[in-house]
């Protein structure tokens, strides 16, 4: 009877369509998880995700779970994610794809997950970074360690969704640092993000992981926009 008081005030909304969720439903309708973009890059070994730092910055594996398609369903998930507190998406979206990435050998050797940072500034302001809890599941589900304390953000940057691509890639400026590098060293890394669009922030983090010795870094992002 209380959980149908609750529903009753505080309904469950997709947060992709905004429709009332059923019972067994979670955070995504059924209607809107059989018309999500899927890649399936990681099962396809598809390489979409290593052209996108193709010169610049050397991967072992990166993969993307979806498609980012403007005004589609991936934009409302990321925007409901990033602006709107509902960070649940970020657990449900790492459950999806740590339990693929569990099954293929190539992410089996990964020992730790570190997500793309957020400035302190904007942390503050935010609350969440919006990766972390994508970039926990994800951890659990490769029995791996989850590390945040080690990359470090030290620009802050406006927010890049209102540029158009080329404008993104010219203008980032964004720099990272390391903390504590013998945490990471000899290490296989899965950085997490939740989009990928030119590779600059992706290729920023890599830079400033590369002054650690003997690691390896693979990409693991919620979309990647092509």
């Amino acid at each position: 009877m209380f959980k149908s008081l609750v529903n009753l005030f505080f309904p469950k909304v997709c947060h992709a369509c905004m429709s009332l969720l059923n019972d067994r439903e979670d955070t995504i309708c059924l209607n809107c998880r059989h018309d999500l973009p899927i890649t399936n890059f990681h099962f396809e070994n598809n390489q979409s995700v290593p052209k996108v730092l193709y010169g610049r910055s050397k991967i072992e594996n990166g993969t993307a779970l979806f498609r980012f398609e403007k005004k589609g369903i991936v934009q409302q998930l990321i925007h409901n994610l990033k602006y709107k507190n509902h960070e649940h998406i970020g657990f449900v979206l790492g459950n999806w794809l740590g339990g693929e990435l569990k099954t293929i050998d190539a992410y089996k050797t990964i020992d730790v997950v570190i997500p793309v940072p957020l400035h302190k500034n904007k942390l503050k302001k935010r609350g969440y970074n919006q990766v972390a809890k994508f970039g926990q599941q994800i951890a659990e589900a490769l029995d791996a360690g989850y590390v945040d304390d080690v990359l470090l953000k030290v620009t802050n940057t406006k927010s890049q969704v209102t540029k158009k691509r080329f404008a993104r890639w010219g203008d980032n400026t964004e720099l990272f640092t390391i903390d504590n590098p013998h945490i990471i060293e000899s290490k296989h890394i899965l950085l997490v993000d939740d989009i990928i669009t030119t590779g600059a922030t992706i290729e920023a983090c890599i830079t400033a992981l590369n002054e650690v010795k003997n690691i390896k870094i693979s990409v693991a992002t919620m979309a990647i926009a092509l």
